[in-house]
């Protein structure tokens, strides 16, 4: 016979208003229904699957970790995103190596390194040391100008950043702005550039080409002392990793 529990775990891949239904009990429920979830987590489809993560996340019980790390070979590139991510947030024992495996599969299928994917299997890899970004001198000694708490640079800084960066062989991949008012941060609309990189390009080109679109983002960009930046940017090795 099927439990309650079992029952909401495969509503989790119900329709939108049923399956926020189920998530909620899921999370009132706690722990007890975690056992339920990941015994059910093959049988549901990517939906259901990602509103599993939120769950998992949720409850913060370090049993779905196998799970998780399951997850990391799903079909759905969103699962396995948010299954990285997950991961990380919950700082899940012996996920380090299972990280970098994802993410050498990310670049063996040609994803693009600034699609959303890969940004957050980087992402969890450094939240649980399994990846040390560079970050060149002037960079870091901008950085500790600003508050602990602060969302990125003073957007004064970003011409400067960019610089520093690609000087050291850094690719900016994008950058996201903030305001602080109040001791709130609000994300603020960019330029709405959007450039596209030959990922084919030998490393040293296609630095100065994301210098270049960056430099021309800095000119329209936002500015304002509550006004902050926040580039993500990769080596050369997040690229091509050794093995």
């Amino acid at each position: 016979m099927t439990s309650r529990i079992e029952r909401l775990v495969q509503q989790l891949d119900g329709d939108a208003g049923a399956s926020y239904d189920a998530r909620a009990e899921l999370i009132w429920l706690g722990s007890a229904a975690i056992p339920a979830i990941i015994d059910g987590l093959p049988s549901l489809g990517g939906f259901g699957q990602l509103t599993a993560i939120e769950v998992f996340q949720e409850v913060s019980d370090p049993r779905c970790g196998p799970a998780l790390i399951g997850l990391l070979d799903s079909d759905n590139p969103t699962v396995r995103e948010w299954a990285a991510v997950a991961l990380a947030s919950l700082e899940i024992d012996g996920a380090a190596e299972p990280l970098r495996r994802a993410y050498r599969a990310c670049l063996e299928r040609a994803t693009p390194p600034d699609w959303t994917e890969p940004d957050g299997i980087r992402w969890a890899m450094t939240a649980l040391g399994a990846r040390s970004p560079v970050v060149p001198s002037l960079t870091a000694r901008l950085r500790t100008d600003t508050p602990a708490d602060s969302p990125g640079w003073p957007s004064a800084h970003f011409t400067a950043i960019i610089n520093d960066l690609a000087d050291h062989a850094q690719l900016i991949l994008y950058s996201q702005f903030w305001r602080v008012d109040a001791g709130r941060t609000y994300c603020v609309s960019g330029t709405g550039l959007d450039w596209q990189l030959d990922w084919s390009a030998p490393w040293e080109h296609l630095v100065e080409e994301a210098r270049t679109w960056s430099l021309l983002e800095a000119t329209e960009a936002p500015v304002g002392e509550d006004i902050f930046v926040a580039p993500t940017w990769i080596d050369r090795t997040d690229l091509h990793p050794e093995r």
